[in-house]
């Protein structure tokens, strides 16, 4: 009898990793979006149960927010920040991409009007629909 064949390398589920590096704040979260698309692992559509491992390169969609990481260590368990911030490395373009696209928002936000029209400012928004 014969004992099973150990893994060559180590590698732990897609979302439990996603979960474990806090890129999502529950497990299911994390598998929703995988099976949403907003996860691609090495350039290829990802699946929850696909393995992680060392040097794999993801993807990652949330919101507004995209991000490309390099999986720096595999982990099952979610730890304090410190120590997820270790699993993995941000591409320093993905890093500019980030900032560009804050301040891009941050501009358009600048430029909308405070707060709600007041009661002049909905009558003038009236007039103006209603002309059109």
């Amino acid at each position: 009898m014969s004992s099973p064949p150990a893994p060559a390398t180590a590698s732990v589920r897609a979302d439990v990793w996603l979960w474990a590096a806090r890129f999502f704040k529950t497990r299911s979260l994390a598998k929703q979006a995988i099976e949403g698309g907003k996860v691609e692992l090495n350039d290829a559509p990802c699946k929850p149960a696909k393995g992680v491992q060392v040097g794999d390169v993801l993807r990652v969609r949330r919101g507004e927010e995209r991000m490309e990481v390099e999986v720096l260590a595999i982990s099952g368990q979610r730890g304090p920040a410190s120590a997820a911030q270790a699993l993995y490395c941000e591409s320093a373009a993905s890093i500019a991409a980030r900032d560009a696209a804050k301040a891009q928002r941050k501009l358009v936000g600048a430029m909308a009007p405070p707060g709600r029209p007041d009661k002049q400012a909905r009558r003038e928004l009236r007039r103006l629909k209603d002309s059109m």
